[in-house]
Order: C-alpha cells, then sequence, then structure tokens
C-alpha cells in the first residue's frame, strides 16, 4: 500500500469529529490542504459554528461527467465502554488501524482521495473526478443537505460511497423515516386525575397500535419495512396528570414504498389524539445491476472475494439518500475498506489489507471511467 494512505487516515483520525457537536472544521482545514497541495481544487462551504462540507474537484479536459466519491468526516461518540486503544488513530497493531471513524469512514476517504492523486495524470486527461466531502451525516445527512442548499454540486456520471462494506459492492439501502409523535392531553393535580386527561395513557394506546402497525409490502432485497420506537419521553412529576408525551418512532424502508403514504397511514391508525412530524426523511437507494458501470464495478470487485457476488443492500442509510437526486441520478455503488460489524463499537478499527485493497480498486476504477 502507498504509505501515505495509512498516515493520511491516521491523520484525518487524529481530529476529534465527534457529531454531535461535529466540530469538522479543524479535520476539514487539514484536509483541504493536503487536497490543494496535491493539485485538487477545493471549495468549503460551512453550515453553522465549525460545521463544513467541502467539494474538491480534479476537472478534466474530456468531454463527459466526472467520477465522484463521497464521504462523511463526522463519527459516532465513544460510547460508555472503556477503550482499550487510542479512539484518534494513533494505534496500528498487526493488521488493524484503531480509531473512531477507522471502519465508519475515514479511511475510505484517505483510500480514494490517494488513489485519485496517484492517478491524477488520466484523470486530467479524462472526465475528472470530484469528491462530496460531507460533515454531520450520522445524525440524519445534515451535512448532505447545507451542501445541496449551496447548489454548487456538479452534475456526476456515477457515485461511489466510501461507507463500510469490506470491499463487497454494495447497490443500495434502506430508507429511512423519521417520526416524531406527540399526544397532548390536560393537567390536573394527581390527587384529583379524573379532571384531567392524561397523555402517557393517550401514548401508550399509540404504542400498542404502532407495535401492529404494518408500514407496507415487502421488496425483494429489502425484505420487510421495519419499525421501531426508540424515545418516549412525558411527565413532569409523579403527582400531575401529563398534559404531553413525546416518541420517536424509526422506519426503515425500500424503493417501492413512499414515505409519504406511510405517514399518512400511520396518522390515520393512530387518530386525532396523536399530532406526527417528520425528523428525518432519507429515501431509499437502489441502482440497476444490469447497468453497465454497476457491472464493471462488479468485475474489478470479484476477485476479492471467494464467492460469486450478489446483489447486496445495507440496512444502513448514507449521503447518497439525498445526493443522488441533486446530481443528476447517476448510478451508485457503496464501497469501501471499513468493517461493517465495527461501525460504531468500541475500538473500532480497520484492516490495513482491507485499505490497501480499496485504493488500489478505487484506482481501477478512476482508471477505467477516464479512459471510457
Amino acid at each position: 500500500m502507498n504509505h501515505h494512505t495509512s498516515e493520511l487516515a491516521q491523520r484525518l483520525l487524529s481530529f476529534n469529529t465527534i457529531n454531535p457537536p461535529g466540530d469538522e472544521a479543524a479535520c476539514m482545514a487539514f484536509f483541504a490542504g493536503w487536497l490543494e497541495a496535491q493539485g485538487f481544487e477545493v471549495t468549503l462551504s460551512s453550515f453553522g459554528g465549525d460545521r463544513v462540507n467541502m467539494i474538491a474537484r480534479i476537472a478534466g479536459r474530456a468531454e463527459g461527467d466526472p467520477l465522484a466519491f463521497t464521504g462523511h468526516l463526522d463519527t459516532v461518540p465513544l460510547g460508555n465502554q472503556a477503550w482499550q486503544h487510542d479512539p484518534f488513530g494513533t494505534t496500528i497493531e498487526g493488521d488493524r488501524l484503531y480509531g473512531r471513524g477507522a471502519s465508519d469512514m475515514k479511511a475510505a476517504i484517505a483510500a480514494f482521495a490517494v488513489a485519485c492523486v496517484t492517478h491524477q495524470a488520466v484523470i486530467r486527461e479524462g472526465t475528472g473526478v470530484v469528491l462530496l466531502i460531507t460533515g454531520g451525516e450520522e445524525t440524519g445527512c445534515d451535512g448532505a443537505k447545507a451542501l445541496i442548499a449551496t447548489g454548487e454540486l456538479p452534475a456526476v456520471g456515477a457515485l461511489i460511497v466510501g461507507e463500510p462494506t469490506a470491499n463487497y459492492p454494495v447497490i443500495g439501502h434502506k430508507g429511512a423515516l423519521w417520526l416524531r409523535c406527540e399526544t397532548r392531553g390536560k393537567t390536573a393535580h394527581g390527587a384529583m386525575p379524573e379532571l384531567g386527561i392524561n397523555a402517557i395513557y393517550l401514548a401508550a394506546e399509540a404504542l400498542g397500535k404502532i407495535r401492529h402497525f404494518e408500514p407496507g409490502e415487502p421488496h425483494p432485497l429489502m425484505k420487510k419495512p421495519t419499525i421501531n420506537v426508540g424515545r418516549i419521553q412525558g411527565g413532569l412529576n409523579i403527582n400531575s396528570v401529563p398534559d404531553r408525551t413525546q416518541f420517536d418512532v424509526d422506519i426503515r424502508t425500500a424503493p417501492n414504498l413512499h414515505h409519504a403514504t406511510i405517514r399518512q397511514d400511520l396518522s390515520t391508525v393512530l387518530g386525532e389524539s396523536v399530532v406526527v412530524s417528520t425528523l428525518v426523511d432519507l429515501p431509499a437507494v437502489l441502482s440497476a445491476e444490469e447497468n453497465k458501470w454497476i457491472e464493471s464495478v462488479y468485475q474489478h470487485c470479484q476477485p476479492l472475494h471467494a464467492e460469486p457476488l450478489t446483489a447486496k443492500i445495507v440496512p444502513y442509510f448514507t449521503d447518497a439518500s439525498l445526493l443522488l437526486p441533486a446530481i443528476g441520478n447517476p448510478p451508485c455503488i457503496i464501497l469501501g475498506p471499513g468493517e461493517p460489524a465495527m461501525a460504531h463499537q468500541t475500538d473500532e478499527y480497520c484492516l490495513l489489507s482491507r485499505l490497501n485493497e480499496a485504493e488500489m480498486l478505487y484506482g481501477e476504477l478512476i482508471l477505467d471511467w477516464q479512459k471510457a
């Protein structure tokens, strides 16, 4: 492996970009400087405080749309368990590079950045590359939303999302619809509850209905949509009738389902005592297997896997949900060196051997694209 890749990954890991609050500014500034020094044109845009996105380009001379890579620099918190390894990227043990964000997904960003630099002569003769680097993916793609709002996204021919797949090409992922449900009652003294309307009881009835709610038909690849109530809060003190509760519902969907319809159906089932509002609305992503470019990606990935590759999706969402419609809905592959099982875990690591493979793989995909 180009040792620059593991070094760059370690440098990116050394910045604390835990979200919340995110604070990608310092990490993004370092990375922007690194890319500029290697010949990229870089545009940074802030979306409040120390929250930053970046578009980095190497323009090509040939006619046609560039190849795009995307990745996010924010990470999830460290969690409650103690780490045995430094979460900020100083530890390499054997084949493992440890750190929060190693698999999800700073190592991938290092791999595709170095691959672009390695092949930049060919890129300049071809149609170019674009890196879309976001802050704030982990909390519902806030960074991607802000990047799209700048109106500066170029048209793109294909998108590679570096999320952790252990270098297995993934053609799609589920959608996420996060809803907040609120029940409103009427407060009263706990000694005279008959004078009030208990919002917790209203919520309990609503929750009973949600447990039996079917968001829609199964999808051949993504199976049944799922629903989970992940948070509830209500009431102020033991001796009052609570007049308000809130609970949050996480629904994971497939391309055959429309979020507006699901939301409407759920509202109807829950009835008038529940007010439903949308927190996150990210559509499912699915590329056509028979797309020529997707087929060529499979061919490049196949030698890295013993079994024949099959159509795969992942349950987690990615920035592709929002980016794809904004860049002209090109074919998209989710492909990264990270270990899917390591995302969000204590003592998260990425395998250096996979990082090496990914850098070579990204390089092959870049060369293919520029020479097409």
